[in-house]
């Protein structure tokens, strides 16, 4: 198989995937899809439905006993497309917003690369895992069974980085992620008519007091040297035009990289709901999630990276990343049971960013992305 050859297929690949993307644990269709080529490429085994719509396959070569992992994502987001490219979304509401089409495209690029080529003494795992976007699908293999079933000594993966120009490579060791809690606050109160405000005890006015309170979490109750993020990203109200609300809702996020840096913006959010609920004589409810965990990279395996990387990349093209990023990855649960590192790949300077309703995925990333993969698993799984 030519280089070329593998170029033009992985292009195609993607651009399928991309035109029939799907929700997460609905990748039904996508996952039919990998098995269907995993099987073609001659892997050992292919196992689909695992944590729901994932699959593994399996490629042994040698006698060695050592496993890796190399992991890629296969769900879309609900988001109407409004890019004009050929291959546009066919399903309305749904769209590819973050390049899991371009992962997955990869990582089959890999699988076939090492099934053709071998180059490494053990057994390599491709984990093609659904729901990563909604943080539940990683959690959803494991609960399966994945590190039983197909067990693995480390594990790998890539995302794309708009902004970073194609051909360039970036990874940190620790923290390269962040984690990702979610809130909701319930305000109640009894709303009424709008020319009376004096007859009801409305909650809008404390909404609003609220949203601007949690803004002191960050700037006066953190330690300036924690990063943390709170954002506010919706408020809900049951009024009308002519209507006072007696009911809001206050929802969004908070991004850290410690769990002390979680418990104290949750304890901070706490409180500071049910001194501003107080002072408006309006009740309060807060519910607080952890969905993400931090990604914490492995220190030896991220100098591991950088030695597989120098085999792809330009010298020049290679470098660590200074600062972490409070975007957050469902990957980080697979470093819960194995060391790994998880690599950004650039996707061109002109890139729209992700989760934009325009983004796609550059395709003059995929070999790069492909070859990375399979060097990895060759130094990690050296032939005598």
């Amino acid at each position: 198989m030519g280089i070329d050859r593998l170029v033009s297929d992985m292009r195609a690949w993607r651009r399928h995937l991309h035109a029939h993307p799907e929700f997460g644990f609905e990748e039904k269709q996508t996952a039919a899809f990998v098995a269907a080529r995993l099987r073609e490429f001659g892997l050992d085994e292919v196992v689909e439905g695992v944590g729901g719509t994932g699959v593994v396959g399996t490629l042994k070569r040698g006698s060695g006993n050592r496993s890796i992992a190399l992991r890629a994502d296969m769900d879309a987001l609900r988001i109407s497309e409004q890019g004009d490219v050929p291959y546009v979304s066919k399903n309305p509401g749904l769209m590819h917003a973050c390049g899991h089409d371009g992962h997955t495209a990869m990582l089959l690029g890999a699988a076939r690369l090492l099934a053709e080529e071998g180059g490494f003494d053990g057994t390599v795992r491709f984990v093609f895992q659904p729901a990563e976007e909604w943080g539940r699908g990683a959690l959803a293999m494991i609960e399966d069974g994945i590190m039983q079933r197909f067990p693995f000594d480390e594990i790998y993966g890539i995302h794309n980085m708009p902004g970073l120009p194609v051909g360039h490579f970036e990874t940190r060791p620790g923290a390269i992620m962040s984690a990702e809690d979610n809130f909701e606050i319930v305000l109640r109160g009894v709303g009424g008519h709008a020319a009376r405000p004096h007859g009801s005890n409305e909650v809008l006015v404390a909404a609003c007091a609220l949203v601007t309170n949690l803004q002191t979490i960050v700037s006066r109750r953190l330690n300036p040297t924690d990063i943390g993020v709170v954002s506010v990203t919706e408020l809900l109200t049951d009024g009308t035009r002519n209507a006072l609300p007696g009911l809001a809702r206050i929802l969004g996020d908070a991004r850290s990289f410690r769990p002390e840096v979680s418990a104290a913006i949750e304890k901070q959010m706490r409180v500071i709901a049910e001194g501003t609920a107080l002072s408006y004589n309006v009740s309060t409810e807060v519910t607080y999630t952890r969905e993400f965990v931090p990604l914490l990279n492995d220190v030896a395996l991220t100098d591991e990276a950088f030695a597989a990387a120098a085999a792809v990349f330009e010298p020049e093209n290679i470098a660590l990343r200074r600062e972490p990023m409070t975007g957050s990855e469902d990957f980080a649960r697979f470093l819960d049971f194995v060391p790994g590192c998880f690599v950004l790949l650039g996707n061109g300077t002109q890139s729209a960013p992700l989760h934009n309703p325009t983004y796609d995925f550059n395709d003059d990333g995929l070999l790069y992305g492909a070859s990375f993969h399979a060097s990895i698993a060759r130094k990690r799984l050296p032939q005598a």
